[in-house]
């Protein structure tokens, strides 16, 4: 994998600028935002099949937008085990509060209430493994998608773990650079907001700017990074088609 690529490829493209830019202020904007996401995607595609410039223009809207819809109806189904996490506790702190205000069920209540604090405990530990094992697999779902292009694609298990085992050095390669980047844009980024924001005014709007140019810089190296992972995964596969 060149890594370094993944870091410059954004500079080389003439109108990088404007693409970036753009996508900068879709990003602002609800629910055209997911529109982001489907760039995304597009810069995945664009590495796997090998194109020159990465970077896609924006003429193609509608698709996008329809990437990013179905990444996010996808992401949606994932987060479902999420959201029982969350609830069920929920349930078992909500009939405590009824029964409290009986002096006879109060003991019945407290038992209750214990009962719902150590099930939360336990599903948060769940919940952290789960979310730890999605954050994994998700950049192979990624590719999936860029190469299919349908919302069945996000949930192909066996050709998630498939091409992550047989891939796996790039992966973790991609995967690790990515973490990294991550905690140091972190970084970069806090430093830069404290100091922009001891300038009144001007200093909170570029602070802003220079924190949306940041995300959207690293989601484009992030994409850089796996579609070089889904490229040498095609190379090693010629069955692989991108949509």
């Amino acid at each position: 994998m060149n890594v370094g690529k993944s870091f410059s490829f954004v500079f080389d493209d003439p109108k990088w600028v404007s693409k970036l830019g753009l996508g900068a202020l879709i990003t602002l904007i609800p629910i055209l935002n997911l529109s982001w996401t489907g760039y995304m995607v597009g810069i995945i595609r664009n590495v796997m099949n090998g194109d020159p410039e990465p970077l896609p223009t924006w003429d193609d809207l509608g698709k996008k937008f329809m990437d990013g819809l179905l990444l996010t109806v996808a992401s949606l189904v994932y987060a479902l085990p999420i959201i029982v996490v969350f609830c069920l506790p929920l349930s078992f702190m909500i009939v405590p509060a009824i029964l409290s205000g009986n002096s006879d069920m109060q003991n019945i209540a407290s038992a209750i209430a214990g009962l719902g604090t150590a099930l939360f405990v336990c599903l948060l530990c769940v919940f952290i493994v789960y979310a730890l094992a999605l954050s994994v697999i998700y950049p192979a779902i990624l590719v999936i998608f860029a190469r299919e292009g349908t919302i069945a694609s996000c949930f192909k298990f066996r050709d998630v773990f498939s091409l992550i085992s047989q891939n796996s050095s790039p992966f973790i390669t991609a995967w690790a650079v990515n973490i990294g980047l991550s905690f140091a844009l972190s970084f970069v980024v806090g430093i830069a907001q404290t100091v922009l924001n001891l300038i009144p005014c001007l200093g909170q709007i570029a602070a802003v700017i220079v924190t949306f140019g940041m995300v959207v810089y690293a989601t484009a190296v992030y994409a850089h990074l796996f579609g070089q992972f889904g490229n040498i995964a095609a190379g090693q596969n010629t069955s692989m088609t991108t949509a």
